[in-house]
């Protein structure tokens, strides 16, 4: 039977729609001092711009150095740059829309660009990258991922790098086992099996039982289900018997050949655990990758991307894209395009992407030297430029996704792990809550 959430999401929708419509109101009554609804202007192409960083910190040391690349190319142009925890950015880009002061340009990734553009606060850039240089040249599925997180009617924001899902396992042990690698979901099974004895504290696998789970384990469905949309009509796919299934098997492995403290681990602790050296296959991203170096060495892992299923293709679900926006309310919108046109340029976004190990978004950098030093990078990037791999596309722009993938069934799938809750139970459960946030979005567009 069905869990039912006491909570009404279309109450809760309309109280964040009229939020956004009472901050578009105050902002488009302001001084002309950067909130959201301002229309800016093209300016001179010169002058000051300002960038905020939404991984300040984690990034600044490499934003520095695009920007004195861009400054040198550029004299008549100068870049303020501002970190911002990622922790921070989204609430500091909200207060600005309702306030004033945001910037020219800024980091704008997946999971935020529909909250943004809803607020009225970015420039659609598809007729920008359509007289570009660029156009052409940047990697097509992280466009389209950009694309539909923010509602699916403009881009948003032009991609400079994917975080993207791998699937790393232990060289080391599956040469000692005498298994093959695991390229396809049957082998995956069979190694999660071999590689297990609980006697000895060792694992096949670990499973994502904590905070993120949702998305791995959507992952891991859609990866054998074959299914390559989200979205059949106005009725998601999550809970078709192919992904029902799928689900079902996934979530047996935890205990049989997982530790039992998967339950409530987070990517954190999943990872550390992985490292300990006990555990044969983990799913994580690229962000991890240097971790494993430490820990075991180049040479006895790899990270390749997720397996094949019986439908001989790769299914994935759209991992984190990240990207640069063009704020409405700029000034100065020539020059800020220019610096997001030389940030994503083939030396600067290969340059950018070295230093933060993920996959560059532009396809001429995907192809440079350092990516066959990392490995995983290089496969991941591959698989996402060779036509070998289909996205399916996670419904970012519903304002209701966050509290869905996180807070409301998180719980739920920890049921399932534990055999309190059925797969169908915890998809049906699911997929009602998504077809409702759904039919409320269409609502609201008109």
């Amino acid at each position: 039977m069905k869990i039912n959430i006491h909570r009404s999401r279309r109450a809760a929708t309309a109280v964040a729609l009229g939020a956004v419509l009472a901050l578009t109101a105050t902002a488009c009554g302001d001084d002309g001092s950067g909130a959201g609804g301002d229309k800016g202007a093209d300016g001179s192409g010169k002058g000051k711009i300002l960038f905020w960083d939404n991984n300040g910190g984690v990034r600044t040391d490499i934003w520095k150095e695009v920007i004195a690349d861009f400054e040198k190319a550029n004299p008549d142009i100068d870049v303020e740059y501002v970190g911002i925890a990622s922790t921070e950015y989204g609430s500091k880009v909200d207060t600005a829309i309702q306030g004033g002061g945001l910037p020219d340009v800024g980091g704008i990734g997946a999971s935020m660009a529909a909250g943004i553009a809803a607020q009225n606060a970015l420039e659609p850039l598809d007729d920008r990258l359509a007289k570009s240089a660029l156009n052409g040249k940047l990697n097509e599925s992280m466009i389209d991922s950009l694309k539909s997180a923010g509602g699916g009617d403009a881009l948003y924001s032009i991609p400079t790098s994917a975080n993207n899902g791998v699937l790393y396992y232990r060289t080391d042990l599956f040469k000692a086992a005498g298994l093959a690698e695991p390229t396809t979901w049957d082998a995956f099974y069979a190694a999660a099996e071999k590689l297990t004895n609980t006697g000895k504290n060792q694992f096949g696998y670990t499973i994502r039982g904590g905070a993120g789970s949702i998305a791995q384990a959507l992952d891991a469905m859609y990866g054998q289900s074959g299914l390559t949309s989200f979205w059949n009509g106005d009725k998601t796919t999550v809970n078709d018997p192919k992904n029902v299934e799928a689900l079902e098997k996934y979530a047996a492995l935890y205990k049989k050949v997982t530790p039992a403290a998967d339950l409530n681990n987070d990517f954190t602790k999943m990872v550390a655990q992985w490292d300990s050296g006990t555990i044969g296959m983990l799913n994580h991203n690229l962000g991890s990758y240097q971790d494993h170096v430490k820990a075991f060495g180049a040479d006895k892992f790899r990270g390749i991307p997720q397996p094949i299923g019986s439908s001989g293709k790769r299914v994935q679900v759209s991992n984190p894209v990240d990207g640069l926006g063009l704020f409405k309310s700029s000034k100065n919108k020539e020059a800020a395009w220019k610096f997001i046109e030389f940030a994503t340029s083939h030396a600067e976004n290969s340059k950018f992407n070295e230093s933060a190990g993920q996959v560059p978004s532009n396809n001429a950098a995907a192809k440079d030297a350092w990516i066959s030093q990392a490995e995983p990078t290089k496969l991941a990037a591959q698989a996402l430029s060779d036509g070998s791999t289909t996205i399916v596309q996670l419904p970012y722009y519903l304002p209701d996704w966050g509290t869905i993938s996180k807070s409301d069934n998180e719980p739920n799938f920890q049921k399932v792990l534990l055999g309190k809750l059925s797969a169908k139970d915890f998809l049906d459960t699911l997929a009602d809550q998504l077809n409702t946030a759904q039919a409320e979005w269409k609502e609201q567009k008109g």
